[in-house]
């Protein structure tokens, strides 16, 4: 994988990138939508190209390792040759998913055993096997395996976890060095940043990470419950040492202000399931703020959901999608998935439009408090 940035911003960190896989490029900023269970919630993938145009997608490697397990995606030929998705993907290690299994899991140095919310069996995951796993999903990015503490933790345990993600951060990459792709096209592991909300633990965790020199590298344990600013805190403290030349991936970040925020402090990578999971439940976001689709308001506007936006957004008026959410009828949720993916696909790539043209952080002031309002 390469990463060359082509464009960058005179009044702020932003830039424009290219990250180069063999399955494709990926042009930076960019919003990866998110294939939990190997399908993007609602959306075929023709939706996914034609109208969202996406360049990359995310599967989860906790949900994927349950079902439909590695036996069935090995003979397949990974994650590409079971859903048919011939672009990017990129994995998470199913950290998040395994230590938000309160009370049903336990950590240890070795790793953390769980219990399956299917059917209650018990599994681990460790750094070696995870990477493993990651191997067979067949990922073009495998994210390593660490703890994401809770937010609200207190210092002494947020630094004794930051202490143990970064040991298992070098088994993780022993296990990745040891071993090889296995469907013939290469794959890059990005170590994550954590550290909780205490400047010092991220300085740390950058630092320790930027030494590794991998292909790119992530921000995680944020948007869990802290106030933005000091979200935003914590990127400018983690950007200022994670290596410019290499990409940068905020996990599972968040709302259009979010992003564009997060864009102005360096980060070019982002997914979260916000736009999906907002989408099935009738909120769309829109430049000119959100729409609940639920209100009355929207019951006799015959105007399209969007006029700037993609083919649904033109093809189907408010009226007859709030027709739908009343009616609870499926297609709701499908055109309300499709419109928000396509939004924050069609936000990142005028944000890179603007970099390019080098008014960025103008038109970011411009756009930035009517995303926030409520319609």
């Amino acid at each position: 994988m390469t990463f060359e940035v082509q464009h960058t911003d005179n009044a702020s960190d932003a830039r424009a990138g290219l990250i180069t896989t063999d399955h494709g490029t990926i042009k930076t900023p960019i919003f990866m939508p998110v294939g939990t269970a190997g399908t993007v919630k609602g959306v075929h993938f023709s939706e996914l190209h034609e109208q969202v145009k996406a360049q990359i997608i995310l599967g989860n490697t906790y949900h994927l390792y349950l079902r439909p397990g590695l036996d069935i995606l090995r003979q397949a030929g990974g994650l590409h040759g079971f859903n048919g998705w011939e672009l990017p993907i990129l994995t998470d290690s199913g950290g998040f998913q395994v230590f938000s299994l309160t009370g049903i899991r336990k950590l240890t140095e070795e790793g953390c055993t769980f219990q399956s919310h299917i059917d209650g069996s018990k599994h681990m995951f460790t750094p070696e096997n995870v990477m493993d796993t990651e191997r067979i999903i067949g990922a073009d990015i495998m994210m390593a395996f660490d703890e994401c503490p809770p937010g609200k933790s207190d210092y002494q345990y947020a630094k004794k976890s930051l202490a143990m993600t970064q040991r298992w951060l070098d088994r993780c990459i022993k296990r990745f060095n040891e071993t090889e792709p296995l469907y013939g096209y290469n794959q890059s592991l990005f170590p994550i940043v954590q550290g909780c909300t205490y400047k010092d633990l991220r300085q740390e965790a950058a630092k320790y990470i930027a030494d590794k020199g991998a292909d790119g590298n992530a921000i995680g344990g944020l948007a869990v419950g802290e106030p933005t600013e000091v979200m935003y805190e914590m990127i400018e403290v983690v950007n200022e040492i994670l290596p410019k030349e290499k990409p940068r991936y905020l996990m599972g970040v968040g709302t259009p202000q979010n992003i564009l925020e997060a864009i102005e402090r360096g980060v070019d990578m982002f997914d979260c399931v916000m736009p999906t999971r907002n989408g099935r439940n009738a909120l769309l976001f829109t430049y000119d703020g959100t729409m609940n689709m639920r209100n009355k308001k929207w019951e006799n506007d015959f105007t399209p959901i969007d006029a700037a936006g993609c083919d649904v957004d033109k093809r189907y008026t408010k009226a007859y999608l709030h027709h739908l959410f009343k009616a609870k009828e499926l297609l709701a949720m499908q055109i309300g998935s499709i419109h928000n993916l396509a939004f924050y696909l069609r936000l990142v790539t005028d944000a890179r439009h603007h970099i390019e043209q080098g008014d960025f952080v103008s038109w970011k002031k411009s756009v930035i408090d009517r995303l926030g309002q409520r319609l």
